[in-house]
Parts: C-alpha cells; sequence; structure tokens
C-alpha cells in the first residue's frame, strides 16, 4: 500500500510540474532561455552514439512505432518486444523468459549506454517499453566496449521529454483479469528536460500455466513500476542526467491439481483422505531499483561520458509449508538480496579521417546475502520419513568484484572497408575465486556496393558467474534429511571462456526491401549454464567443462508507405559436456551420462521464427493501425529415455508451436496535442495450447505452457 500511494503522489506532482512550466504566475516576466535545450540535446544524443558503436556486429533496431506493432504494444511485457528479434527463443518467465543464440541468459542490459547491473530475479519483467524511444539487440562479435555479458546487447534510448512534450494517461485491460493503468508525463523548461512514467499491472496469469487448461490455478500477480528521467543541460557541449526506477511484484505459484500426495509433517502417511494439491499456496515476492548519474561532455574531436550507478534487487520465496512436505517432503522459505554499485566511463577521439580511438571502463562491486528457512523429514537409507519435520535455518552472503578496461581503434580504409580492433582486459574477483582474462577482438565491414555490406569478425569472451545465481553450499546441513543432495560434489562456479566467429551481410533490393544472413559459432570451456532446482523460481548456475553453440540467422523487412512486414527465421545447436561444478544439484546417474556424452542444453531450439505485417492510415482526423503477427518455434529440450532404459538430460524436445496475433489502433483528435487512442488485441487467435516446458530436462522443475487466447483492449488520452 505504501508503494501504491507513493505512485499516487508521483502522479499528483509530475501533472502540477507541467501545469506549473506550462502556465506562468500572473505579472511574471517570461525570461529568455540562455539555450535551446532540444537542439543541444540532439546534438549530445548524437555524439553519444559515437562513442560506442556496434562496429561489425550485428544489431536488430525497434522504435516506437515498430513497438506498436507487436500484440499489446507498449502495455506487452519487454520480453516479448525482444522475441520479435532474430535469433530469440521464448521460454517460460520462470525460467528465464528468454534466450539469444543459443545461451541460457547472458544478456547485458544498457540504458542510454550505460551498464545497469542485473538482478536477481532477471531484468526483463523490471523493464517497461512505454519509456522506450528506441531499442536494439546487439549480438555477434562485439567491439571491445562490451563485456561480462555478451549472448546479446539490449541498448535502450529512453524518452527524455526534450522531443515528446506533453503526457498519456491509459488504462489497459482484458483476459485473466489483466487491469493495467499507466501514466507519462515528459516536457523542458530551459536547460531542464524530464520524462517519467508509471504503471500498476494486476492479472491472473503471472506466471505461465503449468496444464494445459485455459485457466490457471492460483496464478495472481501484481506488478508496480516506476522510471523517471531527467536531464539538465550545463552548457552546449556537456550535460548531467539522471535516471531511476523502482518495481514491486507479488507472484503467486500456479497449482497442478490431482497430485499425489506423500507424508504429513508429522511424518506419517497421509490417511485422511487426497491433500488437494490445487490448494497449495506458494508465492513469491520480486522488488528492484536502480539509480545511474551520468556527465557527458563533447569537445570537438573528443566525446565522453562517465557514470555511477547503484541497483537493489530482492526475491522472497515463500512455500505452502504443509503442502510442500506433502507432495515434495521439503519446503523452502527463501530470500535473497542483491545491492551493487559501480563506475563508467567511455570515450572516444578523432585522429583525422582515418581512425577513432575509443577506450573505457568499468568497475561493479556485488553483495548477495542469502537467508533460508528449510522445513524437512529426517530419513532413513531408502529415502523414508522416520518423524515429524523440523526447521533448519541457513544463511550465507557473497561478494564480487567485477572491473573492465578496453582500448579499440576504428580504422578506415580506402575501399569503402573498415577494421575495428580492440583489446579488454577483464577481473572477476569472489570469495571463492579470482580470474581474468585479455581478450582481443577485431571486425571487418566492407561495403561492397551501396545496397551490399558484408562484415566479419571474432572476438575473444570472458564471462564470470552471475553472483546472484551461484547457489550456496548447503550439503552438510542436509545430510540424513529429505532434503540431501544426490551429490557430495560441490566445485564453485567458474568464469566462462570463448572464442566467438560471426560473418554476415545485409543486402537492400530496391527502396522498400532489406534482407541479412548471419551465421556464428561458439566455443568455450566452463560454459555457464542456469536452472531451476528444487521447488524455488530462483535460478541456480553451474558450468560444463565444455560448450558449442553455432547456428544461422535470415532476417528480411519489406516497408512501403503505410505498409511495412518483417519476417525472422534462426537455426541453433547449442551443446554442453561434463558438469564441472555445482555437481550436487545433479543425481548420480546423470553424472555419469554427461561425463561422457555431449548433451544439448535444456534452452536449445532448432528452429525459432517470428513474422509481423501491419499497415497504417494517416487521416487529418486520426491515424488507424491494423497488425497481424506470429511467433514459431520446433520446442525447447526434455529428458528422453534409450531402448535400454538410459535417462539422456535434454535428449528430447516439446512438441512444436505457433503462436496467431492480430489486433488494431484507431485515434481520434480532439484538438492541439490532444488525442484519443483505442486499441484492441486478440493474443493467440486460434487458441492454440502449445507446451514451453514438460517438467524435465536440466534445470527444469515443472511444466509451463504458454498463454491460451487473450483478448485486451485498451483506452488512452494524450495531451
Amino acid at each position: 500500500m505504501i508503494f501504491r500511494r507513493s505512485l499516487l503522489t508521483f502522479i499528483a506532482l509530475a501533472a502540477a510540474a507541467r501545469a506549473q512550466s506550462d502556465t506562468p504566475p500572473p505579472g511574471a516576466e517570461q525570461k529568455p532561455t540562455r539555450l535551446d535545450a532540444v537542439v543541444v540535446t540532439d546534438e549530445l544524443d548524437q555524439t553519444r552514439g559515437l562513442i560506442q558503436p556496434s562496429l561489425g556486429a550485428t544489431s536488430f533496431i525497434m522504435d516506437q512505432q515498430q513497438i506498436l506493432n507487436v500484440p499489446q504494444g507498449a502495455d506487452a511485457p519487454f520480453s516479448q518486444v525482444l522475441l520479435r528479434a532474430p535469433g530469440v527463443a521464448e521460454d517460460s518467465s520462470a525460467n528465464g523468459d528468454l534466450h539469444v543464440r543459443g545461451e541460457h541468459g547472458n544478456l547485458q542490459y544498457r540504458i542510454n549506454d550505460v551498464l545497469l547491473p542485473e538482478g536477481i530475479s532477471g531484468f526483463g519483467l523490471e523493464l517497461d517499453p512505454r519509456f522506450v524511444q528506441s531499442m536494439q539487440l546487439i549480438t555477434g562479435s562485439l567491439p571491445a566496449q562490451y563485456g561480462f555479458r555478451t549472448a546479446g546487447i539490449v541498448d535502450i534510448q529512453t524518452k527524455t521529454g526534450g522531443f515528446e512534450k506533453g503526457g498519456e494517461a491509459s488504462v489497459y485491460g482484458g483476459s485473466y483479469g489483466t487491469v493495467r493503468p499507466s501514466f507519462e508525463i515528459g516536457g523542458s523548461q530551459g536547460n531542464v528536460s524530464y520524462f517519467a512514467d508509471t504503471s500498476v499491472d494486476h492479472n491472473l496469469l503471472g506466471i505461465e500455466n503449468p496444464t494445459a487448461s485455459a485457466r490457471a490455478i492460483h496464478d495472481k500477480t501484481d506488478q508496480e513500476k516506476a522510471f523517471a528521467y531527467l536531464s539538465y543541460v550545463l552548457n552546449p557541449t556537456s550535460r548531467l542526467t539522471f535516471m531511476g526506477s523502482i518495481s514491486y511484484s507479488e507472484f503467486q505459484v500456479p497449482d497442478t491439481p490431482g497430485l499425489a500426495a506423500g507424508s504429513s509433517p508429522d511424518g506419517t502417511p497421509w490417511l485422511q483422505g487426497p491433500f488437494d494439491s490445487s490448494r497449495l499456496n506458494e508465492r513469491q515476492d520480486e522488488q528492484n531499483a536502480f539509480g545511474v548519474l551520468t556527465y557527458q561532455k563533447s569537445a570537438g574531436d573528443l566525446n565522453f561520458q562517465l557514470s555511477a550507478f547503484g541497483r537493489n534487487s530482492g526475491v522472497h520465496f515463500l512455500p505452502d509449508t504443509e503442502g510442500d512436505l506433502y507432495f515434495n517432503g521439503v519446503a523452502s522459505d527463501v530470500k535473497r538480496t542483491l545491492d551493487s554499485g559501480g563506475f563508467q566511463g567511455d570515450g572516444s577521439f578523432s585522429i583525422g579521417a582515418a581512425h577513432t580511438l575509443r577506450a573505457g571502463f568499468q568497475f561493479l562491486d556485488e553483495h548477495v546475502a542469502a537467508d533460508s528457512l528449510t522445513t524437512v523429514f529426517p530419513v532413513d537409507s531408502g529415502g523414508n520419513p522416520t518423524g515429524p519435520a523440523y526447521p533448519i535455518l541457513g544463511t550465507s552472503s557473497q561478494h564480487a568484484l567485477f572491473s573492465g578496461a578496453y582500448l579499440q581503434d576504428e580504422w578506415r580504409l580506402p575501399g569503402h572497408l573498415t577494421l575495428n580492433t580492440g583489446v579488454r582486459a577483464d577481473s572477476y574477483s569472489s570469495s571463492t575465486d579470482t580470474e581474468g582474462q585479455l581478450s582481443p577482438r577485431v571486425n571487418l565491414i566492407l561495403e561492397a556496393t551501396e545496397t551490399t555490406t558484408l562484415h566479419a569478425g571474432y572476438a575473444r569472451y570472458f564471462t564470470p558467474p552471475p553472483l546472484e545465481n551461484v547457489p550456496g553450499s548447503t550439503l552438510a546441513s542436509f545430510q540424513g534429511t529429505s532434503n540431501a543432495s544426490p551429490s557430495t560434489l560441490d566445485d564453485p562456479v567458474r568464469s566462462e571462456r570463448a572464442d566467438y566467429f560471426d560473418a554476415g551481410l545485409t543486402q537492400k533490393v530496391g527502396d522498400h526491401l532489406q534482407l541479412g544472413l548471419d551465421g556464428y559459432y561458439k566455443r568455450s570451456r566452463n560454459q555457464i549454464d542456469d536452472g531451476l532446482f528444487g521447488q524455488t523460481l530462483i535460478l541456480s548456475a553451474f558450468n560444463y567443462d565444455r560448450g558449442k553453440v553455432y547456428g544461422i540467422e535470415f532476417s528480411g523487412s519489406y516497408s512501403s508507405g503505410g505498409f511495412s512486414s518483417y519476417l525472422n527465421l534462426a537455426h541453433s545447436v547449442a551443446q554442453g559436456r561434463d558438469w564441472t561444478s555445482s555437481e550436487f544439484l545433479f543425481d548420480t546417474a546423470a553424472l555419469s551420462y554427461v561425463k561422457g556424452h555431449w548433451i544439448f542444453l535444456d534452452h536449445d531450439q532448432a528452429l525459432s521464427g517470428s513474422f509481423g505485417a501491419s499497415y497504417v492510415w494517416k487521416d487529418h482526423r486520426g491515424d488507424t493501425r491494423l497488425y497481424i503477427d506470429t511467433l514459431y518455434g520446433t520446442g525447447l529440450r526434455t529428458d528422453s529415455t534409450e531402448p535400454d532404459g538410459t535417462v539422456v538430460p535434454n535428449g528430447g524436445t516439446v512438441s512444436p508451436y505457433y503462436s496467431l496475433s492480430i489486433g488494431g489502433e484507431q485515434s481520434f483528435k480532439a484538438g492541439r496535442h490532444r488525442v484519443w487512442k483505442v486499441r484492441l488485441d486478440i493474443v493467440n487467435l486460434t487458441d492454440k495450447s502449445y507446451e514451453l516446458r514438460n517438467g524435465t530436462g536440466v534445470g527444469v522443475n515443472a511444466p509451463q505452457f504458454g498463454m491460451r487466447r487473450g483478448l485486451f483492449e485498451s483506452l488512452s488520452y494524450s495531451f
């Protein structure tokens, strides 16, 4: 309730600020503005883009208009927007939401070119497409400025208020009890520009349904988010900016009816009739907050940006103690809190027409505190309860320092050829280990013709384990209990080291059609993966001794007048061999099999695709937008069984699936700068029931189904 009141106060203050900025007090003189802040802001935005270009990497860009062509538009979950990029595979929200080029997570999020530290629950739920001006997903052989998380860079440029003056109030709702009011406002006054948005979301499908039914049982979620951006232009060549965000989410964990109950909390079989598994009451609460302060300077051929940032993230899984003991033999109340802070600096300097030097550094300090109360049974050698359940208290903390620095040169050669070479030095120091690596990077870009561009590159990557997902050692505490680990091995999670190769081309055909083809290959040692083990929805990290990921992507887009369309297809193979850390997470048979065999990673999907088309009619009375959108996948991995009875981890797949959605939006002009909009979205039009997970596979703890048909409407007023 405190957070909700703060949101209402935030909205009221923002509206008052807007009114005061538009209406000068009676008798007051209008003072001349020293600078044209909008023009200065535009120039500084352009120079900021020169500091960290994605030279040689593969980039997929979406702007506000393209986001509106995604089902649910600006009210869609951020992960659903990213699914429309090539090489992205869908997963359940509990397992990480999505996978880029055969990786589990390993995504880096940047807002206005500033690195944001990771959160415990993943960053996707915290972001809101409503504050996005434009965004790009950068993959491939990345230039030296990108380190640590390298599967993909999600680079977001926010609305600033300098160009989006005014605001919007919206109410969105529909199927699954969805109600989502939101409000945003932006503007500028003198040298100051600002933008803020906030939303409250309630629905009955917070986590994917574990059954094929149209409605999930016990799946309510309430989410609250707020974001603010403030910029102050110091002079025509420099500015200060601040970004801040806060979110809080509550999730019920959905139930599966008809599960067979085991022992009651007193250690005896359940004799009074079946315990109803549809009445379980597991929950998870998540909170996130971050703040970033940035100074940017442009001085002739020199451009640089310095930032300081801080973040707090927390997750609390609350079990149904009695019910979890019946069905799982263990009930875990787990709370993790992550605090992090750091600095980042990036700069560029042009040396004549041929060379641009770029350099920078990153420093990040992280601390994770974990508290748990686990209720277990004492058991005999056969695993049968020998007495009543009792609690075991656990506390642990971990600390890590991440640091990196880079230097690179963009060399523009004759013949429309650009060579971007660089080197990056990274180090990772934690309570269990200190590691580091010097990583060369090289990318070659050839503009063969005015319509054909080719690129090829190599990157050496160093990826430290995500500290928030590194499991604490609890083996000794649970020996002789129903929560004893199948293995007693517990080697520390190590940093991944990889060689990455990428090559591709883009081809323009006429004025309206653009095609792209890109291939990649990655080989790694200490391949990092994450999974869900046990009942909590908190990921745990582990290593494969070796890994290999390779694939090919095709992308195409066509636009002419009000019509636009796109098609993405991607083939990917992701495999690993021999688990070499956190071995206690796995049973002994699986450990033995993986030690001698390559297996597919649980998030491997052979073929992923997305398609969309839209048409916009513009009229002096308002605009009309219609769209169609579809996703396709051949299915994520499951365990399989060979004829001799051997269980192969991740040896099979769930069935192929598709999801077709349509929608439209109509705007009505109500005067200068005032517009009413109505929108309709039909998600999964054919009401197809499709399975994302079947409950088997490495680190998969429950079945997950995609959303059935949903009808959603919104009404918004822009001013």
